[in-house]
């Protein structure tokens, strides 16, 4: 079942049980355009969430709509080395060969167009992680799941991929989740930051000051502190 043309995503009461209940009665709705970060501790079920959202994993209560259209970003590329950039890109196509203009479109936009027929081995780690964007944009999804996307990445590589997310998601429109570690990235990049802790959402805040951002502004420095507070960090 998908949402409204309005909520994007909607999910109520959404448990998971493993030895525990990772997750229980997680409440979460993102609209068209909502750029939400999660943010929490290892093992509070923030990937689980995602898993479950993008249809990976199934919960064990609680209702979960999704749209039908959605991509996963993930913390490795994921690419098939045997096949060349392009057809990574449109993977899954039934006609690839038709796609192909699609694939370079998309490829040009992360800026890899000159990439299109490389061998997946043959590029750096920011450039794969540029190709898995475009393939998870390609399709146009109503909802963009990004599970630390960057946290591979050297830290010159993840500020070019944060403007280049930035740039692409503002371009593309689409819901996005962003499961990260990283206050820092949660508050340059989103529009709302949920921490997840004891199985529920623990904080919602709205991130409300204009971007670009910056590490240095007195609003910057004081929600990283509050929800470093939050996540037990002092």
């Amino acid at each position: 079942m998908s949402p409204s043309a309005e909520t994007v995503v909607d999910a109520r009461g959404v448990r998971r049980v493993f030895d525990r209940a990772v997750l229980d009665g997680v409440d979460l709705q993102l609209k068209q355009g909502d750029f939400v970060a999660l943010l929490g501790p290892s093992g509070t079920g923030k990937t689980t969430l995602l898993r479950i959202l993008a249809g990976l994993d199934a919960a064990d209560d609680g209702q979960v709509l999704v749209p039908r259209k959605r991509s996963v970003v993930f913390q490795e590329p994921r690419l098939i080395p045997a096949r060349r950039v392009w057809r990574n890109v449109v993977l899954g196509s039934r006609n690839p060969r038709r796609d192909r203009k699609k694939a370079v479109t998309a490829l040009t936009e992360v800026g890899l167009a000159a990439k299109s027929d490389a061998w997946p081995l043959t590029l750096s780690g920011g450039e794969a992680q540029r190709v898995a964007l475009a393939r998870a944009l390609v399709t146009e999804p109503g909802l963009l799941l990004l599970d630390e996307p960057f946290a591979a990445l050297d830290a010159l590589t993840r500020i070019k991929m944060h403007d280049l997310v930035a740039e692409l998601i503002q371009r593309h429109n689409p819901a996005v989740l962003l499961v990260t570690h990283d206050v820092d990235e949660a508050i340059l990049l989103s529009d709302r930051i949920l921490i997840l802790a004891d199985g529920s959402i623990d904080v919602d805040v709205a991130v409300d000051f204009e971007k670009p951002r910056r590490r240095s502004d007195p609003r910057f420095i004081e929600l990283r502190t509050h929800l470093l507070e939050r996540l037990g960090v002092s």
